[in-house]
């Protein structure tokens, strides 16, 4: 499998939870943050940000990536992007992280709904339309099947992209984001992994 389709598969895995938050179906894939607790076997431990440790089986088909901290000059008119926000009181957006996707995942998650982030906050996946310079920060113009917004990015926001990484990086104390789908006996079947790598932590 080449690392472009690996990464595309993963986008997939990844955006998969998009909207099962609004889903109360107990098989919906869910989100899980976290600190790595062990890795054994196919074994997955999680303390997740919440105060509980959670039990994760990987599957041969579980994807592991990392992500790599790239520039906010790095995002082009044309880039496709993920940009968590916040609204503020007036209504405007503002990233709180940016994924830039590559090209071989354009389209992936297409759209703007719900993301758990915080109270309110949403995930746009969209082409970037323009790129200003405002006063607080860069303002993409974002747009996407059935819509379009604006999300200003403050110099200090994560922007990262996905690199390919390997289980042997699944190691205890490392930061990780979680796609996975609740199983039996309160454990969770997962589906993809993004693991911290040299300091980067995943910010989705």
């Amino acid at each position: 499998m080449s690392i472009r389709f690996k990464l595309a598969a993963s986008f997939v895995a990844l955006t998969l939870a998009g909207t099962a938050f609004a889903q109360s179906s107990t098989d919906k894939p869910e989100r899980i943050r976290g600190e790595i607790v062990s890795f054994t076997g196919s074994t997955l431990k999680v303390h997740r940000r919440s105060g509980d440790t959670v039990t994760i089986e990987m599957q041969d088909s579980s994807g592991v990536n990392a992500v790599k901290a790239i520039q906010l000059s790095d995002i082009k008119p044309g880039s496709y992007v993920g940009a968590a926000a916040m609204p503020g009181p007036d209504g405007k957006l503002t990233a709180r992280e940016v994924l830039v996707f590559p090209e071989a995942a354009r389209g992936t998650g297409e759209g703007h709904y719900g993301w758990d982030l915080g109270a309110n906050s949403t995930m746009t996946n969209a082409n970037v339309d323009t790129v200003v310079q405002g006063t607080s920060g860069r303002d993409l113009k974002l747009s996407y099947k059935g819509g379009s917004n604006t999300i200003t990015v403050p110099p200090n926001v994560p922007v990262v992209t996905l690199i390919p990484a390997t289980r042997s990086e699944l190691t205890t104390g490392k930061k990780v984001f979680v796609v996975a789908t609740p199983m039996a006996a309160g454990t969770y079947g997962g589906k993809f992994v993004v693991v911290e790598k040299d300091g980067v932590a995943p910010p989705m």
